[in-house]
């Protein structure tokens, strides 16, 4: 069965979440699929970095790079005279063509812009909500990330849930344990950075739940028996003076410090040379950070809503989000608490092997070839 699938965010987005979702899907099912034909919707000659094999087939799109990953995406493609049997879409559906000549189905990762439309971009908040609605509608079925993403989405909008599939993601290979010091070693070469860290890592966007974070450690910062910083890593995004601001309100210029964008290859630098991952999201459909740092055997703490608690399954601390003491009570505990602190590296640890990036390809292969024959999700 020849399968299309729309990879533009592999190759111009990898490091972000559609991004390193669609590069891994396309990766992966090069792996494991040597039978059915592919042909991927590329943005450019250069695909050396998936090693493609004999059954893929590449059709380069002529846009150009924009400013904006929605406006760069929200452009379909066009499936005439390709012969594709079934059509894939993973970033939320976005450029799904408005002709359909073969069976469609997506990747919706969450539904956001719906619940939270104040924590998301005005461009990506216009396009997701003119266009989702006619995208389900067009799509033979949907991929998420979760159980709770399924339920969230066939709740909002008016999905039968047999027409969801929940495929769980996955940390890269590049998230392992490193020793330690080593770690330490590397940053403070690199990075200048020669002192012991709470890490957050992730987007600036409110729902992340940065201000909770940066209040939370303002409360504990005195009482710790070993000094640490807080390090936020990520590039800067439109919240960033307001996190900025809090912090020297705080008086805590010093001791809260704000990397910037930090290149993916250097990220289990950051994981590994943590004392502890911190991620108090708001809303999350699936997360991948607090995995990456569990992967890396980093002890973390997250949130308990939406739908982190199933996917980190009591492997990591969980708190209320919204409770900055709640929060500042965990950090101090697992920091000051060695043996709670060895308990969620191992288990964390132990549990991030249960996910797998092949798991993930194989089970998206199966919906696409169920789709493809049937015509339909049902």
């Amino acid at each position: 069965m020849k399968i299309g699938i729309d990879a533009r965010a592999a190759r111009w987005y990898r490091g972000t979440g559609i991004g390193t979702y669609t590069y891994q899907l396309v990766y992966n099912l090069n792996l494991i699929d040597s039978k059915n034909p592919y042909l991927l919707f590329w943005p450019e000659e250069n695909y050396s970095d998936i090693h493609p094999g004999d059954n893929f087939s590449f059709k380069l799109i002529n846009e150009q790079k924009k400013d904006n990953f929605w406006d760069e995406v929200d452009i379909p493609n066009i499936l005439t005279d390709t012969g594709i049997e079934v059509y894939h879409v993973p970033q939320n559906g976005i450029g799904l063509p408005d002709k359909k000549s073969c069976p469609f189905t997506i990747t919706l990762h969450d539904v956001i812009p719906y619940k939270l439309p104040e924590t998301v971009g005005p461009n990506y908040l216009k396009i997701f909500l003119e266009k989702i609605p006619r995208i389900v509608k067009a799509a033979d079925a949907i991929i998420t990330v979760s159980e709770y993403s399924k339920r969230d989405i066939a709740e909002t909008l008016g999905i039968p849930l047999p027409n969801i599939y929940v495929t769980h993601l996955s940390a890269e290979n590049i998230y392992y344990p490193m020793d330690r010091n080593t770690a330490k070693h590397l940053l403070s070469r690199k990075y200048e950075i020669n002192y012991d860290f709470i890490l957050y890592l992730g987007g600036f966007s409110p729902r992340k739940n940065i201000k909770g974070l940066i209040e939370a450690y303002y409360k504990i910062y005195k009482k710790l028996s070993s000094p640490q910083k807080l390090l936020i890593v990520g590039k800067h995004g439109k919240s960033y003076d307001d996190y900025r601001e809090l912090v020297s309100k705080l008086g805590m210029d010093e001791n809260i410090l704000f990397t910037g964008f930090i290149p993916v290859n250097d990220l289990p630098l950051f994981y590994n040379g943590a004392s502890l991952f911190v991620y108090p999201s708001f809303y999350e459909g699936f997360g991948l950070p607090p995995i990456e740092a569990m992967a890396c055997a980093t002890p973390t703490i997250t949130s308990n809503v939406t739908s982190i608690p199933e996917i980190v399954d009591g492997c990591a601390m969980t708190i209320n989000p919204y409770d900055t003491d709640e929060l500042a009570e965990a950090m101090h505990i697992v920091l000051e608490d060695r043996n709670l602190w060895e308990h969620y590296s191992y288990m964390g640890f132990k549990k991030s092997r249960e996910y797998s990036w092949k798991q993930t390809a194989k089970e998206t292969l199966d919906v696409l070839l169920k789709v493809g024959q049937n015509g339909k999700g049902m």
